[in-house]
This record gives C-alpha cells, sequence and structure tokens, in this order.
C-alpha cells in the first residue's frame, strides 16, 4: 500500500500463539459466545427491518447524492467503545491523495458511490516531523478535516523512513529498546491523545513481509507492545489497536508468532486480493478471497474480536469487461457470512507491475460497488 504522499507498495501477498495468560475463567468465554449470538440475531432483526423499509419506501431521489447515515435505532446499534457496529459492518477504503488533497479526494470518491464511508485510511512513517514533511504525523490537518466530517480514521504507522538512508530506518529492535520514544513515539502518542477522538491505528500491517529485514518476529511482538504500552503510559486512551496481517496462509505460522496477544489487539485485521494476471494466478471470487484466511484467523488467533478488511479489491479482466462488476456484486452477501467481520476497505489504486492495477476499472464495476455498499448492513450509525 502506497503512504498517502506519494507511491510505496508491498511485497508479495501472499496467532494462536503463546498468548499471555488473561486470568480469565471459562465461564466468561461462555458468556462472550452467548453475547455474540444475541448480538448477531439482533443484527439480523434490524437488517430485515431496514430491507423492509428500503422495499416499502417510495424510492424517490435518483441516488446522485451522497447518501446519509440511518438514526440510531432506539441506541441498539450504537457503536461499542471500540468502535465495533453491532448491527453491521463499517465500509471503508484507501483513496490514492498527496499532502493537500485528502478531503477533495474522499468527496470524489464518496460521489461515484453514492454515499459517506465510514473509515478512511491513510498511512505514516516514523520520519521525524521537520518543516513540511508530514509523513511521520499521526492526524495531520487534512486527516483532522476528513474526520470532522463524519469519518472514522485508520490510521497505518509503519517502521520506515519513506525516501531515508538505511541508517535512518528505525528496527523493531530498536522501538522495542525505546531508541525512537523522546523522537518520535511520546511525540505522535501525545499528539493522539490530544486529539481526543478515538481512532484505529495499525502498527507495521503486513509485518509478516517485514521480516527478517526489519527484525525477528519476536522484536516486532517486543516493539508492538512497547509502543501500545507507551501510550498507555502516556495517558492514551483514545486508540482502537488493529493489528494487521497479510492473511496470506503460506505465512500461517509466522504470522502466529508475530501476534502482540490479546491484551494488546483490538481488532484484527487482513488484507486479501483478487490479484488473477498480477500474481498469475487464477480468477478468484471474493468468498475466494476471504473464507480460508477467515476461518483460519478464527481458529487459530481470535474467535471473538471483531474482525476487519483492512484491504480488499479485484484485478480487471480485460477480456471479460463484466467480470469486475460481477465480483463487487458478491460482496455483502459473503460479507455476512464472515462471522464477526465488522469493516471491509476497499483498495482503490494499484500494486507496482504490470496487471496490477486494483483500482475499479469501468462504469459497470463502479456502479456494481455503488450497489453493494448501499447495502443496509453497510450503512451503520457512528453515534
Amino acid at each position: 500500500m502506497p503512504h498517502p504522499f506519494g507511491h510505496r507498495k508491498r511485497a508479495h501477498r501472499h496467532r494462536r500463539p503463546n498468548r499471555p495468560p488473561t486470568g480469565r475463567p471459562a465461564r466468561w468465554y461462555a458468556d462472550r459466545r452467548l453475547q455474540l449470538a444475541v448480538a448477531t440475531l439482533l443484527c439480523a432483526v434490524l437488517t430485515a427491518v431496514l430491507l423492509i423499509h428500503d422495499e416499502l419506501s417510495d424510492g424517490s431521489g435518483d441516488g446522485q447524492d451522497i447518501a446519509s447515515r440511518p438514526a440510531a435505532m432506539g441506541g441498539a446499534c450504537t457503536p461499542t467503545a471500540l468502535l465495533e457496529p453491532p448491527c453491521g459492518a463499517w465500509f471503508g477504503a484507501f483513496v490514492p491523495h498527496h499532502k493537500g488533497n485528502l478531503s477533495e479526494k474522499v468527496r470524489d470518491y464518496e460521489r461515484r458511490i453514492g454515499r459517506k464511508l465510514d473509515i478512511v485510511y491513510t498511512y505514516h512513517d516514523m520520519s521525524l516531523v521537520q518543516g513540511s514533511r508530514l509523513e511521520g504525523q499521526l492526524l495531520t490537518e487534512e486527516e483532522q478535516r476528513v474526520a470532522a466530517d463524519d469519518h472514522l480514521l485508520l490510521l497505518s504507522w509503519e517502521s520506515k523512513w519513506w525516501g531515508g538512508g538505511k541508517a535512518q530506518q528505525p528496527t523493531w529492535k530498536q522501538i522495542a529498546d525505546g531508541e525512537l520514544d523522546a523522537s518520535v513515539i511520546d511525540v505522535q502518542a501525545r499528539r493522539v491523545k490530544k486529539y481526543g477522538k478515538k481512532v484505529f491505528l495499525s502498527f507495521d500491517l503486513e509485518m509478516d513481509t517485514r521480516t527478517p529485514a526489519n527484525g525477528t518476529p519476536e522484536d516486532y511482538v517486543r516493539a508492538y507492545r512497547h509502543i501500545h504500552d507507551r501510550f498507555r503510559e502516556l495517558g492514551v486512551t483514545n486508540v482502537v489497536w488493529t493489528w494487521i496481517t497479510t492473511g496470506y496462509l503460506a505465512h500461517a505460522d509466522l504470522i502466529k508468532r508475530m501476534y502482540p496477544g490479546d491484551d494488546y489487539v483490538d481488532w484484527v485485521a487482513y488484507n486479501q486480493y483478487n490479484y488473477y494476471r498480477c500474481h498469475t494466478t487464477g480468477w478468484l471470487s471474493f468468498a475466494q478471497t476471504q473464507r480460508a484466511t477467515h476461518d483460519w484467523i478464527r481458529k487459530n488467533i481470535s474467535d471473538d474480536k471483531p474482525l476487519m478488511l483492512s484491504e480488499f479489491g479485484t484485478a480487471d479482466d480485460p477480456s471479460r469487461p463484466d467480470r469486475q462488476a460481477e465480483w463487487y456484486a458478491e460482496v455483502p452477501g459473503v460479507l455476512k457470512g464472515l462471522t464477526g467481520v465488522k469493516a471491509a476497505l476497499q483498495w482503490n489504486y494499484r500494486d507496482p507491475g504490470p496487471h496490477c492495477d486494483l483500482a475499479v476499472a469501468n462504469d459497470r464495476a463502479w456502479s456494481s460497488l455503488r450497489k453493494a455498499v448501499s447495502d443496509p448492513y453497510f450503512n451503520q450509525p457512528l453515534g
């Protein structure tokens, strides 16, 4: 994924790790599963009500205006303290932009899909914030402007210095040992605390592609926990900690080793795509890209934490112009069957290399995505 101010992209796409003891009795887990079952039933009932309402509406309006958010239904669908929507799922996106035009690009994207985004996804490095360089600054003025316009933010914080020399690249060991506390970690922690509103924050997404260059899996876990603990020590309480892996199951053992533990993670997320010719694979449906990873995570990492499809998308098939549209049409039906998936973020950009453009390719695909995300399941109140 590129950083918010230019080009940068991932390597090939490709936890029940030894978790710290929680001290929770077996009864806690049984109660939690009961709560989830009740929430799921309530979600199904409320979704059905919304569908009936939609069918009975007079159909006025041509859909050209951005859809307004539904009102909370007696508070039943109000997000939790961890920004989990009880009655459906958030819809978000990465929208390509530059330093000063994030809000403009978000509005352009929203006009194309006929609704507001719930979550806007941006990327940051760990460079020093000097002069006009904002790559290392969490919550830029543009991001705050977008958040003020009724959006949640997912901030991806990477242990990189984009464009910097080798000596400037942070390592996980340096972070874990506190060497970046005074210059980077504490500075940004205080900035997030001052902002006040809750934000999703990820540290080194797709960490399973970053070893051994950044360190060992154990180094990553120590670095993640150090950042988490440092924020807590500084009184930062408005971060929803989001752990993002590729979800590439050839990395399964590595992914397990790199899970920081339940006490350090609020949401679990993964990035899976239909790459098609980009990675010389066969065409994969939306279900084929998501279900295996979803099931593996539920079995091996967490059976109750909210899940996020932090990046999803598909390449185009020039020989079949309707194929991308057909792919996006599957999204609502499949996603409702993925237990605990509470957010899905479309990746509207490209990977490097031939045939690797994963952006929405044509008007038919835009129309299909627009219809998919108009589903009541994707339209939840922010508060």
